[in-house]
């Protein structure tokens, strides 16, 4: 199979320019290719190989605030992190050799690896809180609340997302196969909650009731749909990680069965309202 060609966007923006290539099709990697001093940041266990000229730290956080950040910074960024259940650290990836230098990552579960210049999409992505893979440096990783749901349902503690945000590339993990749908204004789109991947900014969310009592007790579905009202730009997963796990785990004997509408966007509170607990 041919491999991808090497993309590149070159920008004045905060976050290091960086090459890229996405190999494979239904189990990709990323190689990213690095001038000296740049730098890409990954989710620990994502790496796959790097050259020996590319030195690999442990940060505090997600990286991206630099030298100048300061304790107080770097805490806040470790904070995010964790309220998204990801660990507390990053790791950097810096080429610190002459000429070029390559470094792989990996997402852990089948499907197709995304990228995303977060410049050319308004600065900033909403997605599923395990869908950060790698960024170049200089990109941040936040939190997300969507608080008008909680608000309607449970008193205002919001769902928690991950937020992207930044002027560089980002490459995020999905399950299954990926599609994208451009949303116009006032245009909506019902979506199983865990198929409900990424979305921008501008794209309205809210959760709507799948259907009447006879659906969610006989039709297999979960209580809600993500309803997603645009304008703007929505990726769609058609195999969302806890859905294999919940056929795997029933084909195996254990406990679980179908488990649909369940995704990450509403963690273990979606198993609940989603009929899987």
């Amino acid at each position: 199979m041919p491999a991808s060609p090497w993309e590149h966007h070159r920008s004045a923006g905060v976050a290091d320019d960086i090459e890229f290539a996405i190999r494979g099709e239904e189990l990709q990697f990323l190689e990213i290719e690095l001038d000296p001093g740049e730098s890409a940041v990954a989710e620990a266990g994502a790496l796959v190989w790097k050259d020996a000229s590319v030195a690999m730290t442990t940060v505090f956080g997600d990286g991206a605030g630099g030298a100048g950040q300061g304790f107080m910074g770097k805490l806040l960024g470790a904070g995010k992190r964790l309220i998204t259940g990801e660990s507390l650290f990053t790791t950097v990836f810096t080429h610190q050799g002459q000429s070029k230098a390559r470094v792989a990552f990996a997402s852990p579960t089948p499907g197709a690896i995304l990228p995303l210049h977060l410049a050319e999409i308004g600065g900033s992505l909403i997605c599923q809180k395990d869908s950060f893979l790698a960024a170049a440096k200089g990109v941040s990783i936040g939190v997300h609340f969507q608080r008008r749901v909680m608000t309607g349902l449970f008193g205002g503690e919001g769902f928690i997302m991950q937020k992207l945000e930044g002027d560089g590339w980002v490459f995020v993990q999905m399950g299954g196969t990926l599609v994208e749908r451009e949303l116009a204004a006032g245009e909506e789109l019902h979506v199983d909650t865990g198929c409900l991947a990424a979305y921008t900014p501008s794209v309205d969310f809210d959760l709507v009731m799948a259907g009447g009592v006879k659906s969610v007790f006989f039709g297999g579905e979960g209580l809600f749909f993500a309803r997603l009202r645009g304008p703007g730009k929505v990726w769609i997963q058609s195999l969302p990680f806890s859905r294999l796990a919940g056929r795997m785990l029933a084909a195996a004997g254990g406990v679980g069965g179908q488990n649909r509408g369940e995704g990450s966007i509403l963690g273990e509170l979606g198993d609940l309202i989603g009929g899987n607990r």
